[in-house]
């Protein structure tokens, strides 16, 4: 058996057109010009480096030389492994392209689910159990970089109101930490939850409140996201996304990474659709509670409608991550009974937080 195959004798650069023979105890490589052999292998020391799944000419070896045969011809591997045994994996065919990448797509696909639910199911459960302290220690961080060039209120009168009814909020849920709220000056007309029950409000919604009942719903709705502990979960669900992509894409993630921006913080609290529908709900069911007028959540919506016919969250569809507004005015509609959220006293005080 004679055929053109390339040999590299592992002490030089250069490449030797060669010819192979085998027989039942060695492998004969020789010059096709004049047929002299240019070396022996016994069979039982033959090796194949790989196969032909990841080589297209995967090289044949002497075990312990450097010297190496790449034998290109399909049919000829496919002799010589009839007559030789040891050599099989030079006749290991590749499976089909296609269905080889169907079947990676399907594997990738199958772990990116696989990893989704961990995150969004395991964020569920175990975000809570994350000691409250080092919460606390992470909200104070954030709240510290995302007001470092603004200006704080510092008005006591009004503070101490609104913490007040923020705590009584929470004790009525059972949460058993104390809740603190900070008003920024300015805009935009909204607030947020950070981990380890802060609370940031901007003076510019409660300027622009109605009535007190909006600014307790608004309090009632962020109080929500506290006893369910919203923020931490989200925080977790959002560095397993970021985790995620840079898995995908070969790149690399770290939590200090992650959370080392105001701009990804405030992306890790956008709560999703069914965070906000719990926080709306449950406070609604607080203030209620507490005896208190319950219809400032939907007022406080109404007042966005009218300012903004166009639903925001329902021209995003899908991709919103906040229910449609007069959804959640549907779900909050309650009516204008129940004691004022705040006294006279304590709701001038408020207003004049910046002042």
């Amino acid at each position: 058996m004679a055929a053109s195959s390339r040999y590299y004798d592992g002490a030089t650069a250069e490449v030797h057109e060669v010819g192979v023979r085998a027989t039942a105890s060695e492998l004969i490589i020789f010059r096709p010009a004049d047929s002299a052999i240019v070396v022996r292998w016994p069979i039982a020391e033959l090796a194949v480096l790989g196969d032909g799944n990841h080589e297209a000419a995967p090289p044949v070896v002497h075990r312990g030389g450097e010297a190496r045969l790449v034998i290109e011809d399909i049919e000829l591997r496919q002799r010589l492994t009839a007559l030789v045994p040891e050599l099989k994996a030079l006749d290991h065919r590749p499976a089909p392209l296609v269905p080889r990448l169907a079947t990676l797509g399907a594997t990738l696909v199958a772990l990116v689910g696989l990893f989704w639910v961990a995150v969004d199911y395991g964020t569920e459960y175990a975000a809570p159990w994350l000691p409250y302290s080092l919460q606390a220690r992470l909200g104070e961080t954030v709240f510290e970089e995302l007001v470092a060039d603004k200006d704080q209120c510092h008005g006591e009168a009004g503070l101490e109101a609104i913490n007040t009814l923020a705590n009584d909020l929470a004790r009525a849920a059972g949460y058993e930490h104390e809740i603190t709220v900070h008003i920024i000056e300015g805009g935009p007309v909204n607030a947020f939850t950070l981990p380890g029950g802060i609370l940031v409000f901007y003076s510019d919604l409660i300027d622009q409140a109605k009535n007190s009942s909006q600014v307790a719903g608004v309090l009632a709705h962020e109080i929500g996201h506290v006893v369910h502990h919203h923020p931490i979960k989200g925080i977790a669900r959002q560095y397993g996304i970021d985790l995620l992509a840079k898995l995908v894409s070969g790149g690399y993630s770290d939590l200090l990474t992650t959370l080392s921006s105001g701009g990804n913080i405030l992306l890790a609290l956008r709560n999703g659709r069914a965070f906000e529908r719990e926080a709306d709900t449950t406070g609604v069911a607080l203030l209620e509670k507490l005896e208190v007028r319950a219809d400032g959540i939907a007022g406080f919506f109404e007042q966005m409608m009218e300012k903004e016919p166009k639903d925001a969250a329902l021209a995003a569809g899908i991709w919103s991550s906040h229910p449609p507004t007069q959804e959640r005015i549907d779900a909050t509609k309650r009516p204008a009974i129940g004691r004022p959220a705040f006294s006279d006293a304590d709701w001038k005080a408020l207003r004049d937080v910046c002042k």
